[in-house]
């Protein structure tokens, strides 16, 4: 008689719709029975997970309504009880497909949990780790450092000399941001929400300068005190009044890349506008994007990163925990401001 084995699988789910900041009591933790068995003639696998990247972008799909599902699938809805997926580092441990072999590393979407079963092995790639830590994997050649790398190139449009602002700059994105902006000899400037943040990007990320925004009642007057020949390019992280202020001292024909806006995430109260005058006098683009729009870009980004890894030229910024249990704070903490760099929870070792 065939004997079949089954694992205890420990996962996440929201347990309703998160409308505002997330809490502790909207998650729950589950256990399943899962057979480490594929159907026959099936391509599906089952990986185990061993880095999950934490995003704030999860936070529109656990609401009950978000704008952002009309524009694109990732932006689908999470409703409660269901399993969370999120971009990660697996093992292959059952496949029926294939393309990928028991034991063999994958990246893509896995999950807030111990293991998952992937139909078909979708959005699911081989690994090669590149001499590099698997948690890497998981953030800087992950979306977020793809994110940054086309935003700032393809967005941005950099060019030597000029003066760039990057708010939520010691985030997943902003850090790096940040990093590529001084490797084009450009000026930069970073806001954050604490002073050790501060400290942080001036002395191990080569910023030119910093702020607390916190400590800053008038942001349009501290972005002219920091920026007195004007801002050339804007990366905005956060939306809001930041994005508001940032408008104000941009020069003619400056960029503003809009990759996020989590200060308006879980309130919408926080909501600004630019004045518009200034867009249209000072021909200012002000452009969205998503890093699907970019994804023919991967093998080069994943090349130039690499050598800069191995150069020493950009240092990466990893914010870890461990145990699929941390994950409903290590998302929380998101939108406290808790995590430097880039959020990851380790399920597993490998």
């Amino acid at each position: 008689m065939k004997v079949t084995m089954e694992v205890n699988n420990r996962y996440i789910t929201i347990k309703t719709h998160i409308e505002g900041a997330p809490k502790e009591s909207d998650f729950e933790l589950k256990n399943a029975a899962l057979a480490l068995s594929i159907e026959a003639g099936s391509n599906d696998v089952i990986v185990k997970t061993l880095y999950v990247s934490i995003d704030p972008y999860q936070i529109n799909r656990m609401k009950s309504y978000s704008s952002s599902r009309k524009a694109t699938v990732a932006a689908a809805p999470i409703n409660h009880g269901e399993a969370i997926d999120g971009y990660g580092v697996a093992k292959v441990v059952v496949s029926g497909n294939p393309e990928f072999q028991k034991d063999e590393l994958v990246v893509g979407f896995v999950g807030w949990g111990e293991y998952k079963l992937v139909k078909g092995g979708d959005r699911l790639r081989k690994l090669d780790p590149m001499g590099f830590p698997l948690s890497n994997h998981a953030g800087i050649f992950g979306y977020g450092g793809l994110t940054a790398y086309t935003g700032f190139l393809e967005i941005c449009k950099p060019r030597k000399g000029e003066k760039v602002f990057v708010s939520g700059a010691s985030g997943s994105v902003g850090n790096l941001v940040g990093q590529f902006a001084k490797l084009f000899g450009c000026y930069v400037v970073g806001s954050v929400g604490n002073n050790k943040k501060v400290a942080l990007l001036k002395e191990k990320l080569g910023f030119d300068d910093a702020f607390n925004y916190k400590e800053e009642p008038d942001l349009k007057a501290t972005l002219r005190r920091y920026f007195p020949d004007g801002i050339d390019v804007y990366f905005d992280n956060v939306g809001g009044d930041m994005l508001e202020a940032a408008v104000a001292n941009m020069n003619l024909f400056g960029r503003v890349a809009a990759c996020g806006a989590i200060s308006e995430y879980t309130n919408a109260s926080k909501r600004a506008s630019p004045n518009m005058l200034d867009a249209v006098y000072k021909r200012i683009k002000i452009q969205g994007f998503l890093v699907s729009d970019h994804i023919n870009l991967y093998a080069d980004f994943v090349s130039t990163i690499g050598d800069h890894l191995r150069n020493g030229k950009i240092q990466p910024l990893e914010d870890i925990s461990n145990g699929v249990e941390s994950i409903p704070s290590a998302f929380i903490g998101l939108f406290q401001g808790d995590n430097i760099g880039k959020k990851i929870v380790c399920v597993a070792e490998d």
